[in-house]
Formats: C-alpha cells, structure tokens, sequence
C-alpha cells in the first residue's frame, strides 16, 4: 500500500508521530522513542493491510471546540456504541440525581431511553452533542508476518491493575480547527487506503471513496491488540475484537487455551493439561510469540485510524454491519422468538455443561491468584 499525497490529522493535547525521520531521539523532542519505533516499524513491516471491520465509539463535542473520546472505542458494529451511549446516560441522569438536579435527570434519562428503541448515531442531551464514530482498523505486515507490539506501546505491569485505555479523553479537532496539523506518512497511507475491488462489496467500497471527501483528515488513535495464528504460511486473528493492551491480549489468549479450545476440540487430558501449561507460560512470562501442540500464536499490533470532517469525526457508515437492533427492539424479538423454540436437545446441554466447567475452573484460577495477592 502506498501513499498518494499528503494528508493532515488534528490533535489536541497529544503528540503523535512526525512525518520526516528524526536525527536523533535528543533532537526529536519527548515524542522521541514512539517516532523511532515508527520508523523502525515501516522498514521492518512495510505493508499496511486492513484488520477486518471497523470500530465504534462515542465522543462528545466540547465548548471549546474539538470533540472528546469517551473509554471503550471497540464495538465492533454501531449498535456496541449506542449501548454504551445508553448506559452512560443513565450513569449522569444518577448523578443528576444525587446533586438534586432533576432537569438534568429527566433529560439524560429520556435520552437513555430513546436509544433502548432507536438507531440513532448522533444525540444533543443538556446542551452538549454525542455522536457514535467509527475507525477503520489495520495491521503492518513484515516478511515474518504482523507487527507484535512496540517497546514504546503502554501496557498493564500488574494483573490487578485496572484496564487501560489510551484513547480514553483523547481530543481531535476538525480540519481546520485549533489544533496544529500534523502531517504523517503513515496517515497518508491509512487514509488514502482502499479495498481491492472483489474484497468488498459495492457500496463498502463506494462508502470508503465517499469518506475521502466528506471526512478528509484523519487522527491515528493509540494502537491495540490481538492474537492472530499462523496456519499454513497465513495468519489469521483468534478473534474479531481486539484488546487495549498487549496484556490484555494475551490474557484473551489464555482464556481461548485454557477454554474454548478443550471445548471445542474435544481434548485428552493430556492435550487439556499441555494447553493450560502453555496458558500459564503467557501468563508469567508475558511472551509475544507462543508454540502449544504445533500451533503458533503471536500477539499483533492493530492501528485505528479515526476520519474527521468539518464538522468533526467520522459517523457510522450506510455500508456498516450492524446487525442487532437496539435493546428494547431485540428483547422484544427474542421474547417472540422464545415464544415458539423448542427445548434445546440433549448433545446441546451436554455441551453447555462441558463449557460452563471449563469456564468455572478457570474462574477459580482467578480468584486463587487474586486472593494470594
């Protein structure tokens, strides 16, 4: 993939990395190490490919301009976000509550309550505008496969730590707006980035050409995570969403050893024990490749790229799945639905059982190891 031109990302209060090398990490300023490791990255991993679908979140536009994001941007289709907006409403509605404000609570509850019911991707609720905003996700690749995680990438030390989100409380600004452009190279290639003909369809394709004009600049948010296997000479993720943290990551990859695979595969004892050894391994060790049974994991670096307009950053996209439909509208379905299922068959039970097990033990673990800390 190659960049077509120069493009610009506006960021308020972060600094990402330049567009020209830098002499040396003394010269380049506090952004220094991140502006290496950048560089290093496009000479060791010169390919940029798309990393399945996009990614949703929420921001909220501020009085002084720019738009801020809010915790959690990895819904992996628009309704993730609306359900997050929904239940962040209700959080201030009982805020509002407490400080005696019931103008306010009325207001951020009827807004909870329109996204129990709509498809709505933009909200004005007590003077401030929300919008649900997508990102566009994709991995490097090197002669060896994807990009592990960087030097300079923050990570969780301590287990017990809580979840980290870099992109929590980031600001972007429109084009145009009070932030100083930021030229990159590596935006330019995100943003002038398109599916292949065939890989797509039509109006996926169509949509992404519409982007280019409608929201021409772009803000590459802080990179997250994921385990991909390689089988075959080719790489594939274990998993559609990714993780904040490459500890995260690899702690998704314990779960999927110590769990979902003895499920789904039907493992010996033997094969189980071999495969919790090499979940244990991750887990104290913290390692970003993994052998287990002739199989090999890697945790891999996935880049967003969040598109901003005039008018701010990108929304949800005609194009985009979205498949469930607000809470109460599918409550309602699955009610009618139930209303006519039959009862589930024995070899069904039986196979919930054996992974409700699995997923006990591995409860237990946990609390163990809680417990002793």
């Amino acid at each position: 993939m190659k960049a077509n031109g120069d493009a610009q990302e506006e960021v308020a209060g972060r600094e990402w990395p330049r567009s020209t090398a830098p002499s040396s990490p003394v010269a380049a300023g506090p952004a220094a190490p991140a502006d290496v490791e950048t560089w290093k990255a496009r000479k060791a991993y010169p390919s940029t490919l798309f990393a399945g679908g996009p990614v949703f979140g929420i921001a909220r536009e501020r009085a002084e301009g720019g738009w801020k994001l809010h915790p959690g941007f990895a819904g992996l289709a628009p309704q993730d976000a609306r359900d997050a907006l929904g239940a962040y409403f209700r959080t201030r509605a009982d805020r509002c509550a407490a400080d005696g404000d019931e103008t306010g609570r009325a207001q951020y509850t009827a807004a909870a309550e329109r996204l129990d019911w709509e498809r709505l991707d933009e909200l004005t609720v007590a003077g401030a505008r929300y919008r649900v905003v997508r990102a566009e996700r994709f991995i490097r690749m090197g002669p060896d496969g994807p990009e592990p995680p960087r030097a300079t990438d923050p990570d969780r030390t301590d287990p017990a730590q809580p979840p980290l989100d870099p992109a929590s409380d980031l600001v972007v600004a429109a084009p145009g707006g009070a932030a100083a452009p930021s030229p990159g190279v590596l935006r330019a290639e995100l943003l002038t980035a398109l599916r292949k003909n065939g890989s797509v369809p039509r109006d996926v394709r169509e949509d992404s050409r519409a982007a280019a004009h409608t929201h021409p600049g772009g803000v590459l948010l802080p990179a997250t995570f994921m385990a991909a296997e390689r089988e075959g000479g080719r790489w594939r993720p274990q998993s559609t969403g990714t993780a904040a943290t490459p500890r995260d990551a690899r702690d998704g990859l314990a779960m999927q050893l110590r769990v979902m695979v003895p499920w789904q595969r039907e493992l010996t004892d033997e094969e189980h024990e071999l495969h919790k050894r090499a979940a244990d391994h991750l887990d104290t060790e913290q390692v970003d490749e993994l052998d287990v049974a002739g199989r090999h994991f890697r945790i891999i670096r996935v880049e967003r790229l969040l598109r901003t307009g005039p008018d701010g950053p990108e929304g949800p996209r005609p194009s985009d799945a979205d498949p469930v439909p607000p809470a109460m509208v599918h409550d309602r379905q699955l009610r009618e639905q139930a209303a006519v299922q039959d009862e589930e068959d024995g070899e069904a039970e039986e196979g919930t059982r054996k992974f409700m097990a699995l997923l006990d033990e591995e409860r237990r673990r946990r609390d163990h190891l809680r417990d002793r800390r």
